[in-house]
């Protein structure tokens, strides 16, 4: 397994076992006004970024890319900023950090796209 994928199947489901932990705090407290961020972290962090490893992991060539290790570094940092940003803009503590949290994630997916784009021209993908 090449280090992209591996770097997105370790943190994957670190950021499930959160967004599950942060889905049981809200249960037990009653208290669900951060589901939102909740949301965002078990989308963008396990879902989103469970994806990216299996790409990477189906098509190894692409992983091998400057653009491809871009992509997986604003992705992961992506999810770090927005899903406190979300938490602090429900709060009322303001918006920049979902903001600045929402441009890594646009930017990552953009540069997943010319990835996938790159290397479904490049000829045929064997898993």
């Amino acid at each position: 397994m090449n280090g992209l994928a591996k770097i997105c199947w370790i943190t994957a489901p670190i950021y499930a076992v959160l967004g599950m932990i942060f889905g049981v705090v809200m249960a037990a407290s009653g208290d669900h006004t951060l589901a939102p961020a909740h949301g965002h972290l078990n989308l963008l962090g396990w879902a989103t970024i469970a994806l990216y490893g299996t790409f990477y992991t189906l098509v190894p060539k692409a992983a091998e890319s400057r653009v491809a290790k871009l992509q997986v570094l604003l992705a992961e940092l992506g999810v770090l900023v927005i899903v406190p940003g979300i938490a602090m803009a429900v709060m009322g503590q303001g918006e920049g950090l979902a903001k600045a949290g929402s441009l890594l994630i646009l930017a990552g997916m953009l540069l997943f796209a010319v990835t996938v784009m790159r290397s479904v021209g490049s000829g045929p993908v064997r898993a």
